[in-house]
């Protein structure tokens, strides 16, 4: 029984002595690779760890266990995994290419504090896509604010005069010295993400000509075939069956149709325009810690 009792004592020594020894296997796989901007859903596959670090080789990181992650731009990014348990680790690498955009679309990255939002400048508005190119390549945009901030309706912003500007000044009427000829397109509407030209009121632009800078993104609010019939009505225009199902799914500004060039729309960080949204404002719906914004062109 002695003799038993001591293989059985050495046998639990070695199971403590190799758990004690033992590291964390780090190991992933990934779905989602294609065109920038491209959404990639990270699976763990890691073993005996409780805890994880996740570099993505753009200079973003994350500690959740399998996070989704948004390549703005295209590349060849070096992913790192590092698996942690009771201070040993294991890291595995891998690499990700992301191709360019397809080569039909406009993408524009707008940067802001809140988080990046992508937009896609519609082929169907010319000028406004063009005007809009034009301006994102000169660096207009960069350093301007979103100077108007309603939650439940628009974020607005492109006024020159926004650059540095004092919270005492007032702010909406600035622009580059231009306006744009309205392109009403019967396909484009206020859905939630909607990227639109601003303007003045009919009274002084009855041709409802669009600035030359300023814009708003949608945010909106939920809308129900009652509402979408009250528009029909008022504006003797009919929505299409896809439109109405778009609209109830996301929201939006429908009263805005034919009234205001819409010419492109966000395709990712619909959650940036609502966090940008419920800012706190001043009572020009200015908020009241600025929102900068930086755009460039998604390659």
């Amino acid at each position: 029984m002695a003799g038993g009792s001591n293989y059985l004592w050495g046998l639990s020594l070695l199971i403590l002595l190799l758990g004690s020894c033992a590291r964390p296997i780090a190991k992933f796989s990934y779905q989602g690779v294609a065109n920038a901007p491209a959404r990639i859903q990270f699976e763990n596959e890691s073993e005996k760890a409780d805890s994880y670090q996740w570099d993505f080789g753009d200079g973003k990181t994350s500690t959740d266990y399998a996070p989704s992650h948004l390549y703005i731009r295209s590349g060849i990014y070096d992913v790192r995994l590092t698996a942690v348990s009771e201070g040993k680790s294991r890291v595995k690498k891998q690499q990700i290419v992301v191709a360019p955009p397809s080569p039909d679309k406009c993408l524009v990255a707008i940067e802001t504090p809140y988080g990046v939002m992508v937009a896609e400048l519609y082929n169907a508005t010319p000028k406004h896509q063009d005007n809009f190119t034009k301006l994102v390549e000169q660096g207009f945009f960069d350093s301007l604010l979103f100077h108007r901030v309603i939650d439940g309706f628009m974020i607005q912003g492109g006024d020159p005069n926004s650059r540095n500007a004092p919270m005492s000044q007032a702010l909406g009427s600035g622009g580059p010295g231009y306006t744009i000829d309205a392109e009403f397109v019967d396909s484009l509407i206020h859905i939630k993400g909607a990227l639109a030209a601003a303007r003045t009121g009919d009274q002084v632009n009855p041709q409802k000509k669009s600035s030359g800078s300023q814009f708003y993104i949608v945010q909106g609010q939920p809308v129900n075939d009652r509402d979408l019939d009250m528009i029909e009505s008022r504006k003797n225009m009919r929505y299409t069956t896809a439109q109405r199902e778009r609209y109830k799914a996301l929201g939006g500004t429908p009263f805005l149709d034919r009234d205001y060039t819409v010419f492109g729309r966000i395709i990712e960080g619909l959650d940036v325009i609502d966090a940008i949204a419920i800012q706190p404002g001043n009572s020009q719906n200015r908020p009241k810690t600025d929102i900068w914004m930086k755009m460039t062109f998604i390659k």
